[in-house]
């Protein structure tokens, strides 16, 4: 029998306690905001249509991906997908963009790559951007100096094409408008031909004070120390030149680079703009916001600006136990802003962080932003139309008729999936009056959250992670209305209130409890939709939710990811197939699942979080807080064909580190390095981790690039 690693320890999801604490305020150790009594699973059970029907009903269609191309046609029935029990069907190769020699679960101090790769750091925390950018020394960083930096713990990134001169125009020049190339999501995002580099935005989700600054003080930062904070969040914008070897080179200072920070001025548009809800002393018109914070995943849309989701706001902000009034302060406690100081003591610097002062400030915060990475004198948008939460993913692809689809998750325990539907067309060219257009799809359109029912007994659902009889969990779901344009479909409730208090308008609606929706993407190859479900401790636990056929484990540790299938193919439907196509854990454990591959030819996934694909359409994982014992790691995993299921493991990251967003490519995987070193005990003044430069440097968090040492394409 295989020698499995170690359980962590008790912190739910393998985390570390000091990661947990800084990047979402301890949410797994406090009350679970959604109170509310929504059915669950096993009580509504599917009778006439199973997943197989709408699958098949589906087949037929295409769909546009993201970036407006045609793709084939959905998935197939599960008999035309290989999907059967003969071991003659799993001989052979693994599956093209997969072929590598797995890496092993190790626990390493250091980015572990297969054999015949080799990896690279693009940029680390602190590194020059902008011009003006003094070199980094971590014992004397101001916020002056951290605005004209890379950030800290990177993120989501997207990559685009670098056009030649930099400028805005040239690239609208170039090949049709922005975004037509190096869009990671759809796998073009490899060698740019002509165009010499590309355009990074990555998002900068959280900073970790104690990993930071030595000596810190947790009870009483300075003014100096919650500047370089406030100047550390945010996204940053970064050309990049392609080296001969296939690697990458940060170009600081290009005309293109930019920093976005919690300081920036953001405008607010759509339904709930202007609104009661977000004004405030400062902003009385409730139209300009400053910042964004916890950005977490993100977009890009077929228009070439990039999308980003505000996720853990609510711990920023302090003194939501003073807020008087009782509804203010109820719908304050379901978006998890509750207590007293807050962990960064931003309130004693800024009035907007405490919310005796300022109840509706946080109500500007937990939306989708939107920004132009081709005009970096742009003002970048807060999307009110595509509601509030705790955002995570915001991948779009497009309609027959050109509308634009957004789906997104809520990453809390028992929160929920949603997806919005534009109800203007995209328009295609590079004009101003086309950009005009397209800068407004996101205003308006329906807001919808996911409603899923399962097709097995509920007897046979037992929280053990065991399959039902018909060998899969599966089965059916709607999309539930929630809002569109100034009308609102929740009782009691107006839209602009649906919009700001989304969650409690799902809860209304009778959304489905979820295991932490994490990365939400449409793949480039089908019409399927894959979601990362984290996992969630609580589930099953007295007084919570109980195992359902989409959440099948009591306890979940290991997480889930789901495939989703749009009725006839059509990303603006009402209705939707599903079926979990993996069930994380240990393969040796009969609680898991990979597609019916055979367990023992998989590599251990645990805690899916971030979601990619490549070239050839195989979906790629990043793990956030391995329970297995093992770093955090990014792995391949075939969606069609005789390897249907077969999880390869490409690479590990340093002890304390998390997999961000992945980008993989046809010749090159880039990965944020988040938090490394971030393990219980650790700070400035003691590190326990030595990467990226080795003894005696701070430790920082970065972007790598891996690519073949012969400079062939990945897994080939």
């Amino acid at each position: 029998m295989r020698e499995l690693l170690p359980l962590v320890g008790s912190h739910p999801g393998g985390r570390s306690a000091l990661t947990c604490r800084y990047r979402c305020g301890d949410a797994c150790f406090h009350e679970v905001p959604n109170k509310s009594g929504n059915a669950y699973l096993g009580d509504v059970v599917a009778g006439a249509l199973s997943r197989r029907a709408v699958l098949a009903a589906g087949a037929a269609g295409t769909v546009l991906a993201a970036t407006g191309a045609t793709v084939v046609g959905a998935a197939p029935p599960a008999a035309a997908r290989g999907r059967g029990t003969a071991a003659a069907a799993r001989r052979g190769e693994a599956a093209r963009g997969l072929r590598f020699a797995p890496v092993a679960p190790n626990t390493r101090d250091a980015v572990t790559v297969p054999e015949g790769y080799t990896h690279d750091v693009l940029i680390r925390w602190g590194d020059p951007v902008l011009p003006g950018a003094p070199a980094f020394d971590p014992d004397r960083q101001t916020g002056d100096a951290q605005a004209l930096q890379f950030g800290f713990n990177c993120d989501y990134m997207a990559v685009l094409d670098l056009p030649h001169g930099g400028g805005h125009g040239a690239h609208h020049g170039a090949r049709g408008g922005p975004g037509a190339r190096g869009d990671h999501r759809t796998g073009d995002g490899h060698r740019t031909g002509g165009c010499g580099g590309q355009l990074l935005v990555v998002n900068h989700e959280y900073t970790t004070e104690v990993m930071m600054f030595r000596g810190y003080d947790e009870e009483n930062p300075t003014r100096a120390q919650v500047e370089v904070g406030w100047a550390a969040h945010g996204l940053t914008v970064l050309a990049a030149e392609e080296r001969r070897d296939g690697g990458l080179t940060a170009l600081p200072r290009h005309p293109l680079n930019r920093r976005v920070t919690a300081t920036t001025p953001f405008e607010v548009t759509g339904p709930a703009a202007g609104g009661a809800l977000l004004r405030t002393t400062a902003d009385p018109e409730g139209r300009t916001v400053l910042g964004t914070l916890n950005n977490c995943g993100g977009g890009i849309t077929p228009w070439g600006t990039v999308l980003s989701g505000e996720e853990n706001f609510n711990q920023y902000f302090a003194h939501a136990d003073d807020v008087t009034d009782p509804a203010t302060k109820e719908r304050l406690a379901r978006y998890g802003l509750t207590g007293g100081a807050s962990e960064r003591k931003w309130e004693r610097y800024d009035d907007r962080f405490d919310l005796a002062k300022e109840p509706n400030e946080a109500n500007r915060f937990g939306w989708i932003v939107e920004i132009d990475p081709y005009d970096p004198d742009s003002t970048p948008r807060k999307r009110t139309a595509l509601g509030r939460f705790k955002h995570e993913a915001a991948e779009p692809r497009l309609t027959r008729d050109g509308r634009v689809v957004l789906y997104m998750g809520d990453d809390e325990k028992f929160d929920y999936l949603y997806k919005f539907v534009s109800k203007e067309r995209m328009r295609r060219g590079h004009g101003a009056w086309v950009r005009e257009h397209n800068a407004k799809l996101l205003d308006e359109g329906t807001l919808y959250v996911a409603r899923f029912s399962g097709d097995s007994p509920a007897d046979e659902i037992d929280g053990s992670g065991k399959l039902p009889e018909d060998g899969e969990f599966d089965g059916r779901g709607e999309w539930v209305r929630l809002a569109a344009g100034d009308r609102s479909y929740v009782p009691g409730m107006t839209a602009e209130e649906v919009y700001v208090f989304t969650r409690i308008a799902a809860d209304k609606a009778g959304a489905t409890k979820m295991d932490r929706p994490e990365d939400v993407e449409p793949s480039p190859r089908g019409g399927r939709v894959y979601v990362a479900l984290t996992n969630n401790t609580d589930r099953g636990a007295a007084g919570k939710a109980p195992a359902d056929e989409v959440n099948p484990r009591d306890g979940n540790k290991h997480g889930q990811v789901l495939e989703l299938s749009e009725h006839r193919d059509d990303p603006a439907g009402t209705r939707f197939a599903w079926r979990l196509f993996l069930v994380c854990g240990d393969p040796e454990d009969p609680g898991t699942y990979f597609a019916g591959f055979p367990k023992e030819r998989v590599s251990p996934i645990s805690c899916p979080d971030n979601i990619a694909f490549d070239p050839y359409g195989n979906l790629w994982l990043a793990t956030d807080g391995n329970a297995l014992g093992s770093n955090d790691g990014l792995f391949g995993v075939a969606v069609n064909g005789k390897r249907e299921g077969e999880v390869r493991q490409f690479l590990t990251v340093p002890k304390g580190a998390e997999v961000c967003g992945p980008v993989v490519q046809e010749e090159r995987v880039l990965v944020a390095v988040q938090h490394p070193g971030e393990v219980d005990g650790a700070s400035a003044d003691h590190p326990v981790s030595q990467w990226p430069d080795g003894p005696g440097k701070a430790v920082r968090p970065s972007v790598i690039t891996v690519r073949a040492k012969d400079g062939g394409p990945i897994g080939r």
